[in-house]
């Protein structure tokens, strides 16, 4: 088979890899129908990530199940699901505890487009191994289009994570959201389906920002600090200024959210949040405990989801395609 390689600055190819193999009753063979960059992806083929290359690419994708082993009884060949960044076994005490992206049963941060915590291969690959099918694989609902969905692995599910549960807790809340990219988007998406009473959303891309105000947003350019102005803040742009920006903009007890990958240090106003009472949460996401409740948003037709693609590619264009700047392409294989 092949996997997608990255082997330099904005520049990848496809390498031969043996064919993946059951190695134990509980695994299963998927094949990657539609899959689509992460936000990060785009840091590591500009130069910008912390691990050197060679190594295989993808993490976001809806993939056909192609075998399973004698014990897997959620899926079975034939199946489309959604494939989660992380690997996660399922039964230790973290995984029950939905903290899916710090399972104890592999190595840690292990994950597929990266070689931390071992070797798991990416998901722009002809075939891919997943180790715990049952806790980790998620049918894909009917009537779902695995395009607008190929991101329900991470970005998806994670811009769920990030503003769902808190409008609930504070229905009507005014949302901030200082992005870069499709993460924020979705944001803005979910926020006003979920009630958000306000919506800003800050980039500096206008093609961005036009989707954003298609999606009921409020947008800017930049973000000039509005202090006690918002209820909850997303910061997706892995710049420590943007996000020391982000929480001087929250009222007395505010939350913000930071899904940015921060590879760069900086500083943070940390009298201002100590006298605001900021909760700042930093962190990558347990995306396989929310991909349902996500995936289940994305089919009530409340949500568009569909909106942020911004290209639809062969499976055969990934070599050129990917290292092209693109808001979120979407690679789509063919079946036979």
């Amino acid at each position: 088979m092949r996997e997608l390689t990255y082997v330099a600055r904005r520049t990848v190819e496809w390498r031969e890899a043996p064919d993946p193999k059951l190695q134990s009753a509980g695994q299963a063979i998927v094949a990657p129908l539609a899959a689509t960059s992460c936000d990060v992806d785009s840091s590591i083929l500009a130069g910008h990530g912390f691990i050197d290359p060679p190594f295989a690419l993808g993490h976001e994708c809806v993939a056909r199940v192609v075998e399973t082993g004698d014990a897997v009884t959620a899926v079975a060949p034939g199946d489309l699901v959604v494939v989660p960044w992380s690997i996660n076994c399922g039964t230790c005490e973290r995984c029950r505890a939905g903290l899916t992206a710090h399972c104890t049963a592999v190595p840690y941060m292990a994950m597929y487009g990266a070689p931390i915590g071992g070797n798991w291969g990416g998901l722009f690959s002809d075939l891919v191994r997943v180790p715990y099918a049952d806790a980790m694989l998620v049918p894909l609902p009917a009537g779902l289009d695995p395009v607008a969905m190929a991101s329900a692995s991470d970005n998806w599910s994670l811009a769920w994570r990030l503003i769902a549960p808190h409008l609930k807790a504070r229905p009507g809340a005014r949302v901030l959201v200082v992005a870069r990219g499709s993460i924020g988007l979705y944001v803005c998406d979910i926020a006003r389906a979920l009630g958000a009473s306000e919506v800003l959303y800050v980039d500096p891309e206008p093609e961005h920002r036009t989707l954003a105000r298609a999606f009921g947003a409020a947008t800017a350019e930049a973000l000039d600090p509005i202090p006690q102005g918002y209820d909850i803040a997303v910061e997706a742009t892995g710049r420590v200024d943007q996000l020391a920006l982000t929480v001087r903009s929250l009222t007395p007890e505010g939350i913000c959210e930071s899904a940015g990958n921060h590879f760069r240090p900086g500083e943070l106003p940390l009298l201002d949040m100590y006298l605001t009472g900021v909760t700042l949460r930093v962190a990558r996401d347990n995306v396989r405990a929310h991909i349902p409740d996500a995936l289940e948003l994305a089919a009530s037709g409340r949500v568009a989801p569909e909106k942020v693609v911004s290209h639809v590619f062969d499976w055969e264009d990934l070599p050129t395609a990917l290292p092209e700047k693109h808001l979120k392409p979407v690679f789509v294989r063919v079946e036979d």
